[in-house]
């Protein structure tokens, strides 16, 4: 079955690449390349729709697969990026006594044992797992203080399923490789090796419980957020226990308002604290749809944000941290060479990028930006911001530019955070809460700034305090004719120069003595066969000759 899986996955992307092969290389080359312009857009959609279809049939990785490629707005057209951001993560449950067999094998024991209760419904069905209700029992309820909580229990097999799908990803990823078109553009077997890191951090479920244990420390003191509990007693790798915070769902307006709570303060909270994540802790839920964040009113009238769901965690590193502050700075003084130098910070640029270039587009992109402050930059049309986000990704998608995994789960968060505080506050304005943040980067930078230039003096200082020794030293021995320079490696490589310029003038000697006997074949037979011959002579030294 898992072979049959592996050929359809690999015939799928065979087609794919016979089809871009024939429309992208062939036919401009026979003069039709207006017919591949033109029918570009409608074979991209088509093709993300049979990806679409294969992935929900197929489920298991492909859905990750689909999501993963939906947000790589940096080497895939918008048209199929487009098409695939609405697939969903809901696949059909898997049988209860499938389920209950896992479990009990992981846990070592009966569930009727490990929980006082355990809903047979799941409350979700995913690709990779799904989630139940139960009750712990009344001695884990003791000791741990919790009684109802939500299991998470991985499909069967899902282990051989995520293995036979990255087996074929890697070797579509090396026949992209092939393809000098790709190549220069797109890292596909780096692209395919970050997605399997992430899709191997998201099927260990000790490694979610951690990171839920550290999310929730980080906001320890923050009465504004919350996440579950982790029953460490009853999680493994493939079943994870948590504690069931079910709320209101950040979405519902409706219960919202029925609550007493105003949507539009929800907005500006949920935003805040998500900007905390990037900003202050460096650690992100990078999945912040409505499914995973709950409101949960307190007994005081006041309420805060739940989360839940950490597989799918952006660390931010130092580099990413960095270049996101040199990326403030640039936006704010509309500098395209700090822009690039932020680029290269994050690891946005491939080897093959050509900045200058790259420099030339930016500065155009953000010319109608020119001038305005971060207030400013608050008041403009977001219709503005979106044109500007369209322009920016088609020359994204025209440059060597590929965003690592960590910086694209890091902008999904930023996405999905806007669009879910739009939805709650039509009027919301995402440079609000940006301000205090850029404010400070902008604060912080100066400071380095005045500490690095205070650092590069003393070090000029000392410098121009040891050049005069120097100088007297280096005079001295000039003086004396101990001065002395070592030319060893120039010599040698002249050396070799001067050998590559004798062969190529025995290569090009060669070509004109064949050429000539060639020519007087017909009227001088002799002199014709005796130059091709004595040809041989430069021939071998061109291609035997010392290098």
């Amino acid at each position: 079955m898992h072979q049959a899986r592996y050929r359809r996955i690999l015939r799928f992307a065979a087609r794919a690449f016979a089809q871009i092969w024939w429309f992208e290389l062939v036919l401009p080359r026979l003069g039709l390349g207006r017919v591949a312009d033109r029918t570009r857009d409608a074979r991209m959609l088509r093709l993300a729709r049979r990806f679409r279809g294969l992935a929900v049939e197929l489920g298991g990785l492909m859905i990750k697969v689909g999501q993963f490629m939906s947000s790589r707005l940096d080497v895939l057209p918008p048209e199929i990026t487009a098409e695939l951001a609405g697939l969903q993560d809901e696949v059909p449950a898997e049988r209860f006594d499938d389920i209950r067999a896992a479990a009990e094998a992981e846990l070592g024991m009966p569930l009727s044992h490990a929980f006082a209760s355990f809903d047979p419904a799941p409350v979700a069905a995913a690709s990779l797992g799904q989630a139940h209700r139960a009750t712990l029992s009344p001695t884990d309820a003791a000791d741990t203080g919790l009684d109802r909580v939500i299991v998470k229990v991985q499909r069967p097999g899902i282990d051989e399923i995520v293995a036979v799908d990255l087996a074929a990803l890697r070797r579509v990823a090396r026949w992209a490789q092939r393809v000098r078109a790709v190549s220069s553009r797109v890292d596909a077997p780096a692209l395919v090796e970050e997605f399997a890191e992430t899709c191997h951090e998201e099927i260990d479920y000790l490694h979610e419980a951690a990171s839920a244990e550290r999310f929730a420390s980080d906001f320890a003191d923050d009465a504004r957020v919350s996440a579950p509990a982790v029953v460490w007693e009853r999680s493994t790798r493939r079943v994870l226990t948590l504690e069931d915070v079910t709320a209101i769902k950040i979405s519902d307006t409706v219960a919202l308002r029925a609550a007493g709570i105003d949507p539009a303060e929800v907005a500006q909270v949920f935003a805040q604290v998500m900007l905390d994540q990037v900003f202050t802790h460096s650690f992100v839920h990078a999945d912040p749809h409505p499914g995973n964040i709950f409101v949960t009113p307190s007994a005081d009238g006041g309420w805060r944000l739940t989360f839940i769901d950490f597989g799918m965690m952006a660390e931010v590193p130092d580099t990413i941290r960095a270049g996101l502050r040199t990326l403030v700075i640039a936006v704010a003084s509309r500098d395209s060479h700090g822009l690039i130098v932020a680029a290269q910070q994050i690891g946005v640029l491939l080897p093959s990028a050509q900045t200058a270039e790259l420099e030339r587009a930016l500065t155009m992109l953000f010319a109608r930006f020119g001038g305005m402050g971060f207030n400013e930059l608050r008041d403009v049309d977001p219709r503005e911001f979106q044109d500007f986000a369209r322009e920016f990704g088609d020359t994204v998608r025209a440059l060597p530019v590929q965003f690592p995994e960590k910086m694209l789960l890091l902008m999904r968060a930023v996405s999905l955070t806007s669009g879910m505080c739009s939805a709650l506050d039509p009027t919301f304005n995402i440079w609000e809460p940006v301000e205090p943040y850029a404010t400070k980067l902008l604060r912080d930078e100066s400071g380095g700034m005045l500490r690095d230039l205070g650092a590069q003096s003393m070090t000029n200082m000392s410098t121009l305090w040891r050049l005069p020794a120097r100088v007297d030293a280096a005079l001295n021995r000039l003086d004396s004719g101990s001065l002395t320079f070592d030319i060893s490696s120039l010599e040698l490589r002249l050396d070799r120069i001067i050998r590559v310029a004798y062969r190529a003038v025995s290569a090009v000697l060669f070509g004109g003595m064949l050429i000539g006997g060639v020519l007087l074949l017909e009227p001088a037979s002799g002199w014709g066969v005796g130059l091709m011959c004595a040809s041989v002579v430069p021939l071998l030294h061109a291609v035997f000759g010392r290098r």
